[in-house]
């Protein structure tokens, strides 16, 4: 069983405040069939199963606690194109006709996400914009650079190299040296988007079980997988957990670390938001423990920074994240913070997502930060490949990937030496 914070604190959010409806579901009970078992009810298990079910699949989702109540209805919101690896990166490694199919896939994922959205007329505030700003001059360099690269070889033309004096258009900070605008990129309210997907599936046909923990899963000929009250039988299963993957799979667990992620949301700031993000864009900055920020709907400032690497929650999460702000916005260092929030994110060793099928059960999880867009993407190529056409799902399956050193017992705490040296290398 993997280490699991406690749960009560963290899901205060200002997304669970601010969820549109959406009708509580029964727990599994009693023994039932279906050609595809879906474990979590999060972005990937959520649009796994839609796709399933829209292709005509019978289709049972199990979630341990609520819909979105995971990192999918936790994140920043962020919608950031693209893998963590750079396209330069990638062509590096694996060369370019490798590199060209991982580009046609990954750079396809804000287009599943805004479909879905106009598809079923999901709510979630989406807006457009993603600016990288960049912590060092060296970090703006490396931006031009992989811009030049991304037009010239893949013909990705979107993104805005940003002047390090005409970073005031999109913040009203100085401590940035330049960035790169991405205008394919954007924001959204992340647990709207995951309650507009299980009412999408639900609509199609996909039955859906709130406080469902599965306790086993076992796979053969057909997939058992069991709750505390009940089990399903089916012909594939789909384990969509993310940091909690190895619950089920404690061998597929040892394959990511979680990171734990702090969020704050401030009162409404009215007329100074717009002053404060000019342009409306979701930011990042380029640091190894960045921080994060984009403004709400009703004009707040929801930031996110200060990663920490065990489960130990903060006693006083809003005072830590705070102090991330002030270094970017010295003029809120005394706003008034009306919500404070965490969860963890899964990461794997290389920080590319982990997918892939062992007998009749399918897996994606460690997106690394790129989730918001990625998860729709991956439960999607799921669906193909249960399907029966698994060329583009074997492109990200067959990416490289080792578990972190040091076992059953030791993998988290040596991960976590490694993320610190990261992390210092930020402040030195």
């Amino acid at each position: 069983m993997a280490d699991r914070p406690a749960q009560s604190s963290l899901a205060q959010s200002y997304y669970a405040a601010s969820a549109n409806d959406f009708a509580a579901q029964a727990a599994l009970t009693g023994s039932h069939d279906a050609d595809v078992c879906v474990i979590g009810g999060g972005f990937t298990g959520l649009a796994a199963a839609l796709a399933c079910a829209e292709a005509g699949y019978s289709v049972i989702l199990l979630e341990a606690e609520q819909i979105g109540f995971g990192a999918s209805g936790r994140n920043g919101g962020q919608l950031i194109p693209g893998l963590r690896w750079s396209m330069a990166e990638i062509d590096a490694h694996f060369g370019r006709t490798r590199a060209r199919a991982i580009f046609d896939i990954a750079y396809t994922a804000q287009d599943r996400v805004r479909a879905r959205i106009a598809q079923h007329g999901i709510a979630c505030d989406l807006k457009p914009g993603h600016l990288e700003a960049a912590h060092k001059p060296a970090h703006f360099d490396a931006m031009r650079e992989d811009a030049d690269f991304l037009a010239q070889h893949f013909g990705y033309l979107y993104p805005e190299l940003v002047q390090p004096g005409d970073m005031g258009t999109h913040i009203a900070a100085s401590c940035y040296h330049g960035g790169l605008y991405d205008r394919v990129g954007g924001h959204f309210h992340p647990l709207n988007y995951a309650l507009g997907l299980a009412e999408a599936a639900i609509s199609a046909g996909v039955r859906v079980f709130e406080n469902s923990r599965v306790t086993s899963l076992a796979d053969g000929p057909r997939v058992t997988v069991k709750t505390g009250a009940g089990q399903v039988s089916a012909a594939h299963a789909i384990i969509a957990c993310d940091s909690w993957t190895g619950d089920i799979a404690p061998d597929l667990g040892r394959y990511t670390v979680p990171i734990m992620n702090y969020n704050i949301a401030t009162a409404p700031l009215r007329a100074d938001a717009d002053q404060l993000l000019p342009s409306d864009a979701a930011i990042a900055d380029s640091r190894f423990v960045l921080n994060y920020f984009r403004l709400s709907a009703d004009k707040r400032l929801i930031f996110g920074g200060g990663e920490k690497y065990t489960t130990r929650i903060p006693s006083d999460i809003q005072a830590f994240v705070r102090r991330h702000m002030a270094s970017v916005f010295p003029t809120l260092a005394n706003v008034a913070i009306d919500f404070a929030w965490g969860g963890a994110v899964a990461v794997t060793a290389n920080r590319l997502p982990h997918m892939g099928r062992r007998g009749n059960c399918y897996f994606a999880h460690g997106f690394s930060g790129h989730g918001a867009l990625m998860t729709t993407l991956a439960g999607e190529l799921i669906a193909e490949a249960v399907r029966g056409t698994a060329e583009r799902f074997d492109v990200m399956a067959n990416l490289p990937h080792t578990r972190f050193p040091g076992g059953r017992f030791l993998h988290k705490p040596l991960a976590t030496l490694g993320l610190f040296w990261y992390a210092l290398r930020d402040r030195l």
